[in-house]
């Protein structure tokens, strides 16, 4: 499956952006999705996944409360909502699918999409 995200942007601290991540086909339904991103010098980072279904959702401390992660297997997309952003939550993120059922870490992930630029100025 392919994946291309869309929806970075530049956002003033305590904004909001939506992300979105499109699939290209029907596969899209077999996969458990995540969210990554890495900011610079840093290691690359889970943020949220979703089971295949949207039965199961799991976020990282960092952002729960503040993101929420959604699918809609009829279109092929998942979606990354960033409420309250903080200037810490500036990166590059990816959208990423997996086989498996739901993971957090980004070696179980088989595809990957080019990232989007997220900045969140102070």
């Amino acid at each position: 499956v392919q994946l291309v995200e869309s929806g970075g942007g530049l956002v003033q601290a305590g904004g909001s952006l939506r992300l979105s991540c499109a699939a290209s086909g029907r596969t899209f339904v077999t996969y458990a999705m995540g969210w990554f991103r890495q900011a610079p010098g840093k290691e690359r980072e889970f943020v949220a996944a979703i089971s295949y279904s949207g039965s199961r959702i799991y976020y990282a401390d960092s952002v729960k409360g503040r993101f929420t992660i959604s699918r809609d297997n009829a279109k092929y997309t998942v979606h990354l909502q960033m409420n309250s952003l903080k200037p810490e939550d500036t990166a590059v993120y990816y959208c990423a699918a997996s086989r498996q059922y739901m993971p957090t870490t980004g070696d179980a992930y088989d595809n990957w999409g080019q990232g989007t630029q997220v900045t969140v100025f102070s």
